[in-house]
């Protein structure tokens, strides 16, 4: 049987990527996005494999996460890559002294509880699929122990708040054979890493799908760079 991955965040950069990567690797895949009626590359791929399924969805919205669990019912998904995310304001409003209270519960609402929230409603599907694998996009900013440059306190603490969560999740989904990982993907040329990125969504999805494939019950709940080196909390 076809396995299925599920990924949020699917309409360009990091997220495409992984469809186009997943796609030819045989799987079905279920690429979510805000707006599915966009005719991007996203749209463009779907129209032309038949094994590329488009579903609307804004992962900070309750209501939509549940309508995307009423259409998956019988669905078994193999591995869930929670790539959506928020990186937040870069301005005056990021920085000590000015810091936007309510850009930064955004951004922890994007980056913290919905990847959680989505997890809570693809349970079954999870438990249904052969793999059991979950994948979320945190970053190496979320870590206290690389953090030498400080500042970026919306971005770094939210991510750091999505290490936690994927940490309990790895401990509390063990007997239901669940694995996880949280991945950094490095600093890639995408619209929120810039022009100035080290390596191209290519580069980084390729390392992170061999990270994901080698994912067992022995190193879930690691956080893993695209690289394969482990980084520390």
């Amino acid at each position: 049987m076809q396995k299925t991955v599920f990924i949020t965040g699917a309409n360009r950069g990091i997220g495409l990527e992984f469809v186009k990567q997943y796609h030819k690797a045989g799987y079905q895949v279920i690429a979510t996005t805000r707006n599915p009626l966009e005719q991007d590359d996203l749209k463009i791929l779907s129209q032309a494999h038949k094994n590329i399924k488009v579903m609307s969805l804004d992962i900070s919205d309750e209501k939509q996460i549940a309508g995307v669990k009423s259409m998956l019912v019988d669905q078994p998904i193999d591995v869930l890559i929670c790539n959506a995310g928020y990186y937040g304001p870069k301005d005056e409003r990021a920085r000590f002294g000015q810091v936007d209270q309510s850009e930064w519960i955004k951004t922890f609402s994007i980056n913290a509880i919905a990847p959680l929230k989505l997890i809570e409603a693809l349970h079954q599907n999870l438990l249904a699929g052969k793999e059991k694998k979950i994948a979320v996009l945190s970053s190496k900013m979320g870590s206290m122990a690389d953090n030498g440059s400080g500042s970026s306190y919306i971005y770094r603490s939210t991510k750091a708040a999505l290490n936690a969560v994927v940490k309990s999740l790895s401990i509390d989904l063990a007997e239901d054979k669940i694995k996880l990982v949280s991945l950094h993907p490095g600093w890639v040329k995408t619209d929120m890493g810039g022009v100035n990125a080290l390596i191209d969504t290519e580069t980084s999805v390729k390392g992170m799908k061999q990270v994901i494939t080698k994912l067992t019950a022995k190193n879930t709940g690691r956080f893993i760079a695209y690289d394969g080196q482990e980084i520390p909390w």
